[in-house]
């Protein structure tokens, strides 16, 4: 019941396996409260457009598929967007055009075309679940190594003592691309070493 879940997570993390929405993970992870923003925006388009597609799939012609999928995936953004201005504000504002962006993420309008389309509800909630979670998960662990190091701080709560010299860099954007430099190499590494215990 939870491999498609699982698979999300780990298999085929979106960020750290497929390599897919890179951009908002650098631009949105120079604080564990932003990527966690940025994460739960996405989680929530992505299970609710997996969820309609899979739903009207019979419904949408072949030909337009892909706008149909747009449409959808536009209006939840949509809604998205007004919630998050509504209950979060300075999350938003600090999300800023990466919000409306969502609309042609790569592994929203993957997902709907590769899996919803082709399965049930459950399975396509599953695999929602599952792709939202290791997304949100992959943006977490940046940004909390980004904010950590670039601020002394988790959640903006102090965490490293009044003697930790914060490492400036960590906090602009070079410092994402860093980051996700050495977990994209510590993901390779633990999967060789996966690969050749089984091998």
């Amino acid at each position: 019941m939870f491999a498609e879940i699982k698979k999300g997570i780990i298999k085929e993390n979106p960020l750290f396996v497929q390599i897919l929405g890179v951009c908002p993970a650098l631009a949105t992870t120079s604080s564990l409260t932003n990527a966690l923003g940025m994460g739960a925006a996405f989680s929530l388009v992505l299970i609710f457009s997996n969820l309609m597609i899979s739903a009207l799939k019979s419904m949408i012609p072949e030909q337009i598929r892909i706008p149909c999928y747009i449409v959808v995936i536009a209006s939840l953004v949509t809604v998205t967007e007004m919630l998050m201005g509504a209950l979060v504000p300075d999350i938003y504002a600090a999300l800023g055009i990466f919000i409306p962006l969502i609309v042609v993420n790569c592994i929203i309008l993957g997902r709907a075309e590769a899996f919803a389309s082709k399965r049930g509800v459950f399975a396509s909630l599953q695999d929602a679940l599952g792709m939202g979670l290791g997304f949100t998960l992959a943006l977490a662990s940046v940004g909390s190594i980004r904010e950590l190091l670039g601020a002394g701080t988790l959640l903006g709560f102090p965490v490293l003592g009044s003697s930790f010299q914060p490492i400036m860099l960590m906090a602009q954007p070079p410092g994402a691309f860093i980051t996700m430099g050495f977990l994209f190499a510590g993901v390779n590494y633990l999967k060789q070493r996966k690969e050749a215990r089984h091998g």
